[in-house]
């Protein structure tokens, strides 16, 4: 084949094209091709996206081998003993690397399975209606479509003084893949991605630091959860410094000063390495939004209850059209916006229902309401609370820390919020999720048979006790 000939451009006609490969990207092509549209995706690395490739997925599995590892060093609890008890970070890091490449193979293969037209570079907008790729800085393609749906991610913000350099101060992708364990590490941020990468070094034996400029960790959380997280963490050995700014970090040859401003005061402290996870913007550059009536606000492209931009057409799902950033809302979002292409009547998503959680230790996780939101939006509230380590699981399973809270409204019950810190509590989630989808009350929860032993015991003991009806307490 000729140079000329390999750098031919294809002009093809599809029903949706998707520009991004992630949970939201891939989910609305295959929920697309379900309903019979023909269906293109632009993809500029990895299918699957930061969360499947460097995000959500990779840090689950280092975080699963620390929880292993943490639970080791406490077998004697179990009157249980082993010696020669060491971790291999090598090993670690290949083993999430490999699950994450197991992942996105198994993505090309439903875009295979669905017929998804799949281009491999980068895409941008010649027009509300076509969509130009780009490889190695030849065009390969023009797409046509009648509707055009924007799922480019997000990526961390950037802050002067706190530059990363890949070397002693990391990014996210760089804490995933250490050469080696360091001794101490500083994390500015106490978001999911900060407070889980704490939990992970922690647990593998770093000393850990975590700074927060505002004055409690997890700032989204509701606050009595944030107080009993703080208390846990700091008993496990990491450091937690709150209202603390850290101005600048200063690289060297195997180390990072960092410069931070403490209860008024400039100080300097040293770390083997520093990991920035402080908030994160999306992808609107250079993927020719200018071309369309689209508006891009605080970083993030708005969109109304459909998905769609200001723009007809042209959808925006996931992280790049606004917080909550998490990949179930953005998988969620995208099966939405297929739905609306295809002509269905859709339900749009509703963010109060939508979960968030983190892989911390003990986790933290959490939907709806706060018990502070709900009287700030006029709610006279009862509010319950159950500790795990009232509840015969958590006791039997050696995993007592933490609780549940539920908030409802005291006059008509309606289930307004669940908070809760402890193990397996990503799992729980779900539960108050449908709950609050489906509008459920306390009542609803009360009459529900709750299944023994389970940690989901302390869920419904956390609405009685809403109720004045608390069993185990």
């Amino acid at each position: 084949m000729t140079k000329s000939e390999s750098a031919m451009t294809e002009n093809l006609e599809f029903d949706v094209v998707i520009i991004g490969g992630g949970p939201g990207g891939y989910v609305a092509a295959i929920r697309a091709s379900q309903l019979g549209l023909k269906v293109a995706l632009a993809e500029r690395e990895n299918l699957g996206g930061v969360c499947l490739n460097w995000g959500c997925i990779p840090t689950k599995a280092l975080l699963r081998c620390s929880e292993i590892y943490g639970t080791l060093q406490r077998l004697p609890e179990f009157g249980l003993s082993a010696e020669g008890i060491h971790a291999d970070i090598g090993k670690i890091v290949e083993r999430s690397r490999s699950i994450a490449a197991q992942l996105s193979a198994g993505v090309k293969y439903l875009m295979g399975k669905h017929k998804v037209r799949v281009l491999d570079g980068t895409a941008s907008l010649l027009s509300p209606r076509e969509v130009r790729v780009e490889k190695d800085g030849e065009e390969i393609a023009i797409l046509s479509a009648r509707a055009v749906i924007i799922a480019t991610g997000s990526r961390p913000r950037e802050f002067p003084g706190l530059a990363r350099d890949g070397k002693v101060i990391w990014g996210a992708r760089e804490a995933m893949t250490p050469s080696a364990l360091p001794k101490s590490l500083l994390v500015i941020g106490s978001g999911s991605i900060g407070s889980e990468f704490s939990a992970f070094y922690s647990q593998m034996g770093t000393k850990v630091t975590l700074v927060e400029s505002v004055d409690r960790i997890l700032p989204m959380e509701d606050e009595e959860i944030s107080r009993l997280a703080r208390k846990h963490w700091e008993e496990s050995g990491i450091e937690i410094l709150t209202g603390v700014q850290v101005k600048n970090l200063v690289p060297h040859e195997n180390s990072v000063t960092a410069h931070m401003v403490v209860g008024g005061k400039e100080e300097e402290r040293e770390f083997d390495r520093a990991l920035v996870a402080v908030g994160v913007t999306g992808n609107v550059e250079n993927i020719g939004l200018e071309k369309t009536r689209a508006v891009v606000e605080k970083g993030f492209i708005k969109t109304n209850d459909r998905q769609e931009t200001a723009e007809p057409g042209v959808y925006a799902i996931g992280d790049v059209a606004g917080p909550p950033c998490l990949a179930h809302k953005a998988s969620h979002e995208g099966v939405l916006a297929a739905e609306h292409i295809a002509g269905l009547d859709t339900h749009p998503v509703d963010a109060s229902c939508i979960p968030g959680f983190s892989y911390t230790k003990p986790q933290v996780a959490s939907v709806g309401m706060t018990e502070a939101q709900a009287k700030q939006a006029g709610h006279d509230v009862k509010v319950g609370r159950f500790p795990f380590r009232a509840n015969g699981k958590a006791i039997s399973i050696g995993e007592k820390e933490g609780m549940v809270k539920t908030v409802f409204d005291a006059k008509t019950g309606e289930f307004l919020g669940a908070h809760m810190l402890g193990m397996d509590v990503k799992e729980l989630i779900c539960l108050f999720a449908f709950a609050r989808e489906t509008g459920a009350t306390g009542e609803d929860f009360i009459r529900t048979v709750f299944p023994h032993p389970t940690l989901s015991e302390a869920a419904h003991e956390s609405v009685l006790d809403a109720f004045g009806r608390i069993l185990h307490v």
